[in-house]
């Protein structure tokens, strides 16, 4: 608090104009550093985030005490969490839980709803799962499908794709909405109830609708050859129920404690239930019970189990260090007076905060490409407008659900994902952007009109 403080009473007294010229060319410094000169987005962001600072006027103990306090107040609230939820995939991953969940909603919905099947099944495994992993996985499931019907592989393809976009995007504990809402402030279970609500309009229309036009229109066969993935024994598959059981465990934990507190705030069991609630700790819990039930109940000596979940926090450094490097993007923005010029303009220009969110985070995405720095970068920008503190939990809920749709739409040539989707289909790029594109602007553009929705209540 004394460093949030200095900085406030540190704040330059650059010009409006100065401080615009300041923004603009810090942005363009990053598209270029990105698109151009191939730099990491990590030292990208905090490169352009320093020559604003520089542009700005602010002296150079102020932009070091607002690059030490954004990694330092970003990473101490979602390091935890990112690194729990990576451990917690990993063990659901080689458990072959997933395959579980995808093969008894296939059996429960049938063979003609078997596109339903394979939406609710990316929704549900890309929450604690990274997108790429359930992917791999998962698509062998699609394809399997897609043969035995000689439907076009876009007819099942594509709802697994929007379950998982969806679950990415929109629902902790996944990376994307957890930096958002730590950039926010805002509790976890306002994020989880609005992303639910917003995740599965989205599902639905990206995923079995849009899946059934596209795959109607474009037919595409099965891939000569696909990514491998493990061979499961169906009797050595975990539960069905264990497997839903356990994800849901920190979902759960995080919404009763909100409910609790808004229900029963002076009971005895409110710190029991807050204590539990706590995001780090839900997760925790669900991770132990994971790797006591999907893991050494399946065979998996603890040996096995500790390598699984230390490999797994391997690609966990680069999403803490661009979004550490968001934090410092904010605090920048606060503490040269950019926040409040932006708050202004945001004010002068009539938008709802939800939309202006949308907005940001739309331009970032089709400049840069990558979600997450499309996520961290429209966070870092919002969480330093004025007075955004003071909007209630459920509007910043909404926010974040706004990001995350703008951080979704327009997938093309620029974003990793766009690439993985076209090979492992082994469909050109004309097909890609008809297919993958489409459904990831169908997912962010929905779920934003949701969360727009929801703000006008709340």
């Amino acid at each position: 608090m004394g460093n949030l403080m200095l900085l406030a009473n540190t704040q330059p007294t650059a010009s409006t104009g100065q401080l615009i010229a300041a923004a603009l060319i810090g942005l363009a410094i990053l598209l270029v550093l990105i698109i151009g000169v191939k730099l990491h987005a990590m030292l990208s962001i905090l490169i352009a985030a320093c020559v604003i600072g520089v542009i700005a006027g602010m002296d150079v103990q102020t932009i070091i005490d607002s690059v030490g306090e954004g990694i330092g107040s970003t990473l101490k609230s979602i390091a935890l969490l990112v690194g729990l939820g990576s451990m917690f995939g990993a063990v659901l991953e080689i458990s072959g839980g997933a395959q579980r969940i995808a093969s008894t909603l296939v059996k429960w919905f049938g063979e003609k709803k078997a596109a339903w099947a394979l939406g609710i099944t990316g929704l549900i495994i890309a929450m604690p799962v990274f997108f790429d992993a359930g992917l791999i996985i998962l698509i062998p499931l699609a394809l399997a499908l897609a043969k035995s019907t000689k439907r076009s592989v876009l007819y099942y393809a594509i709802p697994l794709l929007a379950g998982l976009a969806v679950g990415h995007a929109f629902i902790p504990p996944t990376p994307g909405p957890i930096l958002v809402a730590s950039l926010l402030g805002v509790d976890l279970s306002y994020v989880i109830v609005v992303g639910l609500l917003c995740g599965t309009v989205a599902m639905i229309l990206a995923g079995p609708v849009f899946g059934s036009f596209v795959g109607s229109k474009i037919f595409v066969p099965i891939p000569s050859n696909v990514a491998e993935m493990p061979e499961y024994e169906e009797s050595k598959l975990p539960s069905f129920w264990a497997v839903v059981g356990i994800i849901f465990i920190p979902l759960v934990l995080i919404i009763a404690k909100t409910i609790a507190n808004l229900l029963i705030p002076d009971s005895s069991i409110m710190p029991v239930l807050t204590f539990l609630g706590e995001p780090f700790v839900a997760l925790t819990i669900a991770t132990i019970t994971a790797m006591i039930i999907l893991g050494i109940r399946h065979g998996y000596s603890r040996e096995e189990l500790e390598k699984v979940m230390t490999k797994s926090l391997e690609p966990t450094g680069m999403i803490l260090l661009v979004t550490a490097c968001g934090g410092v993007l904010k605090y920048m923005l606060q503490s040269s007076g950019l926040g409040e010029v932006i708050g202004n303009l945001v004010s002068s220009g009539g938008l709802p905060m939800v939309v202006v969110a949308f907005i940001i985070a739309v331009l970032v995405r089709i400049s840069v490409g990558s979600a997450t720095v499309a996520m961290t970068m429209a966070a870092g920008i919002v969480a330093a407008i004025p007075g955004i503190s003071e909007l209630s939990p459920m509007y910043l809920a909404c926010c974040t659900a706004a990001i995350a749709g703008g951080s979704t739409v327009c997938s093309h040539f620029n974003d990793s994902g766009f690439w993985l989707v076209k090979s492992l289909l082994q469909i050109d790029e004309k097909t890609t952007l008809k297919s993958w594109t489409i459904m990831e602007t169908i997912v962010g553009a929905s779920g934003f009109v949701v969360a727009l929705i929801i703000s006008f209540f709340v």
